[in-house]
């Protein structure tokens, strides 16, 4: 389809080309273009090619001025330019109209928009009771809806999507084909009577209700304790009223979800206020057209459910992002129908979101009393990404709806590859040229249903991109599901150290080349020397590294078992401080183990057996979590952790001096930081009546004092100044701010991860990045 839009232009004329590159395609960007040049008067053309968008414009030289500051501060919601060349060309005499012309050819650049938030357009009309899409639950435009979730190919247009199936009535098809309208184009577009229902099922499968009645009945049985499986964009959503405790409880034990805090979703930005005590940056975030989970600080008082963090004081929430969930708070009286509902993953813990209804209806229906669920395919599941703010800025703790598959820019071409990523909080990467592009949350690849969606992502993702790779990254560790998927493809294989990896994503994200001290903070990875690290510091860049310090190794008695009951590290660790007498604290910190089962722990430590080494930060705060006596054994991954840090936040006395601590230098050895006097310290602060909040404050400061007294070390021998901050451990925000502020305050310039997770999520950008270089 060609559209005109014909005027004269009667000033001296000059013409200019325009060369776009980035999520311009499917996000409104052409109409925008047009509308444009029809209100400064500006002839010319403009149309999609497979790298992005070209376009020519002709007029007066404040107008074509004009245009060039408009595309830079007035771009739609959606659309990012991420390349822009601009050419001075002849004018055309006589031209005096702009048209959208049909797709041009060329080389590819593909770039897909993520699945974003209802825009404030969409919600007025869907509030409406004149319009004729008023409490329409998939209203969408041009700058919202679903994107990312329902591409089943390229080039993104209907056909191409899974709104395929649904034939535009007249009046939709007049949108759609009006460069003036805001649903030009619009892929997704559809009313009451062309597009999606929605309907409500019995745990049976059987429907109960259907369109508006459906919502409506929801709405009754959430207010009624129900449990309801609700789909929303990217996949099902397990729902409950927050400020139902009964509620809540039933929902973990169905759930098979012990204590990891759910995810709340707040009626309004009011309602969340009242719940969190945020700044404005959160806000900022959690009204975004991402709409992620933003972790915030909890407010004393609130009337959810205390089942939904326990022993947290922090608050997962989001707003309503999708219409269907506007519609669940918006009944047909003045006020909303909850203060706040959870809205976990649609899943049984440990496996992938369920988004495909009929898997759905047969893996939630031990937990769901009802389904909400509609006819419009999700052809690419895609959970929540998360996020909590640092230095006024977002880290991300899991990308995926809203941010994924967005490109990083890397700071050199590298040759098409796949980086199959780790195994924990699992996500690929797809890099050509100077881009990678990051796939959304996978899951933990400890089972067959995750390792299917993580081959459904390599699939669907490299088809979309049009990226064949030529080369494969994955980590060193032989055992990974993802190494393993590595090895079978038979493409050349790089492996990539874990830690090396974490440190390549920080430095690629955040544009750096070059030589870096990277402090690598996590709870696991595969060392070179068979070991399991954690707690590193390490001197290099894409090209290689070497382990300049790191922490003293201690045993994991039991292995894996450590990991679940951090009782087992705390033990370890008083051992190798106090050797026998050590076991003299085991009806403190061992009271879980069965007396006929002690004297053989107590062999397993003294001969290393089934006791790995390890250097892992993660496993120091289990030890201390134990100590302290906040949590001896977990239900779900980084619990210690997360509750320690949450009992250093509550201590009143935050100006207390760290605890000591040992560093070994032993010749050209690397570092390594040794705690056994500070586990003395705590004892003897326990042993005096010490709050726990208080020592879980020092220990902090001590991680902290420590890392820095390495780094400055370190810095001094290397003369680098530039530090990167990586793994998971950096997503405690009281170490992580102790570390920057340090360092920043000794003149080294620290950097973090913005753009994608610090934690194993970010991964598979560093391995890219690696496996690039080492090619080049």
């Amino acid at each position: 389809m060609v559209s005109v839009v014909d005027y004269r232009v009667t000033a001296l004329i000059l013409r200019q080309q325009h060369t776009i590159q980035g999520i311009v395609q499917g996000v409104g960007f052409r109409p925008f273009v047009y509308r444009l040049a029809y209100e400064l008067s500006l002839s010319g053309w403009v149309r999609n090619t497979p790298a992005g968008v070209e376009l020519e414009v002709q007029g007066g030289v404040d107008r074509l001025n004009d245009f060039v500051n408009a595309l830079q501060n007035r771009l739609p919601p959606l659309a990012v330019i991420t390349s822009q060349t601009t050419a001075d060309i002849p004018a055309i005499d006589g031209d005096s109209s702009f048209a959208i012309l049909p797709s041009g050819t060329g080389e590819a650049d593909i770039r897909i928009a993520p699945d974003t938030a209802i825009c404030p357009d969409c919600l007025r009309e869907m509030s409406d009771p004149t319009d004729r899409r008023y409490r329409y639950p998939f209203i969408t435009c041009t700058n919202c809806g679903p994107r990312y979730s329902i591409i089943t190919g390229i080039p993104y247009d209907r056909p191409k999507t899974t709104m395929a199936g649904f034939s535009l009535c007249p009046d939709c098809r007049s949108e759609y084909e009006n460069p003036l309208d805001r649903r030009f184009h619009a892929q997704p577009i559809a009313c009451h009577s062309c597009g999606p229902q929605v309907s409500l099922l019995s745990s049976a499968g059987e429907i109960i209700a259907a369109r508006d009645e459906a919502v409506t009945r929801a709405v009754e049985l959430l207010n009624s304790g129900a449990i309801l499986a609700v789909k929303g964009i990217g996949g099902y959503h397990l729902a409950v009223d927050a400020c139902n405790h009964e509620a809540v409880q039933r929902l973990r034990v169905r759930k098979k979800r012990d204590e990891k805090p759910f995810a709340v979703m707040a009626a309004d930005l009011e309602t969340a206020r009242t719940l969190t005590r945020m700044d404005g940056m959160e806000e900022r975030l959690l009204c975004s057209p991402e709409a992620p989970i933003v972790i915030a600080k909890k407010r004393d008082s609130t009337p959810l459910s205390p089942l939904i963090a326990p022993d947290n004081g922090w608050l997962g929430l989001m707003l309503p992002y999708a219409p269907l969930h506007h519609l669940l708070y918006a009944p047909h009286t003045p006020h909303p129908a909850f203060t706040a509902l959870v809205m976990t993953s649609g899943n049984i813990s440990d496996e992938p979101v369920a988004f495909e209804d009929d898997d759905a209806l047969d893996r939630l229906v031990g937990i769901a009393d009802y389904f909400l669920t509609h006819d419009r395919l999700i052809h690419i599941r895609s959970d929540d990404s998360v996020l909590r703010v640092f230095q006024s800025k977002p880290i991300l703790y899991r990308r995926a709806r809203g941010y994924a598959p967005r490109a990083v820019q890397l700071p050199f071409a590298v040759p098409p590859l796949l980086a199959a990523g780790a195994e924990l909080k699992s996500a690929i990467c797809l890099a050509d040229g100077s881009h990678a592009v990051l796939s959304q949350h996978i899951g933990d690849l400890q089972n067959r249903a995750t390792l299917d969606s993580f081959e459904h992502s390599v699939t669907h993702l490299s088809t979309l991109l049009e990226i064949k790779p030529v080369l494969i990254a994955c980590d060193l560790h032989p055992d990974y599901l993802s190494s393993r998927y590595a090895e079978d493809t038979g493409l050349p294989l790089v492996r990539v150290q874990h830690h090396h990896a974490h440190m390549a994503s920080c430095m690629a994200e955040n544009n750096l080349d070059g030589d870096v001290i990277g402090i690598i903070f996590d709870g696991t990875g595969y060392g070179p020397d068979g070991t399991i690290w954690g707690g590193e510091f390490l001197v290099g860049g894409y090209d290689g590294f070497h382990r300049a310090g790191h922490f003293r190794p201690v045993p994991m008695p039991g292995g894996d078992a450590a990991v679940r009951e951090p009782w087992r590290m705390a033990m370890s660790y008083l051992y190798q401080t106090y050797g026998d007498a050590a076991f003299l604290f085991s009806h403190t910190v061992a009271r879980f183990l069965p007396e006929k089962d002690q004297a053989l722990f107590e062999q397993m430590l003294k001969r290393m057996i089934n006791s790995p080494l390890t250097s892992s930060c993660g496993r120091l705060f289990d030890a201390v979590a134990a100590l302290l006596n906040i949590r001896h054994i977990v239900s779900y991954d980084g619990q210690g952790a997360i509750e320690l840090e949450s009992a250093a936040e509550s201590a009143e006395n935050a100006q207390a001096a760290p605890y000591r601590y040992a560093v070994i230098a032993n010749g050209d050895a690397p570092l390594q930081l040794d705690f056994s006097l500070m586990f003395t310290d705590i004892l003897a602060d326990i042993e005096t009546g010490i709050p726990a909040s208080a020592s879980a404050y020092c220990f902090h400061r001590t991680v902290a004092a420590a890392a820095t007294d390495i780094c400055l070390r370190i810095a001094t021998t290397t003369a680098l100044e530039r530090v990167i901050l990586s793994g998971g451990v950096f997503q405690n925000r009281l170490l992580c701010e102790m570390i920057y502020t340090a360092l920043t305050n000794q003149g080294l310039h620290v950097f973090t991860h913005r753009l994608v997770p610090p934690n194993d999520g970010g991964i598979a950008l560093g391995q890219a990045a690696i496996a690039g270089r080492r090619n080049n």
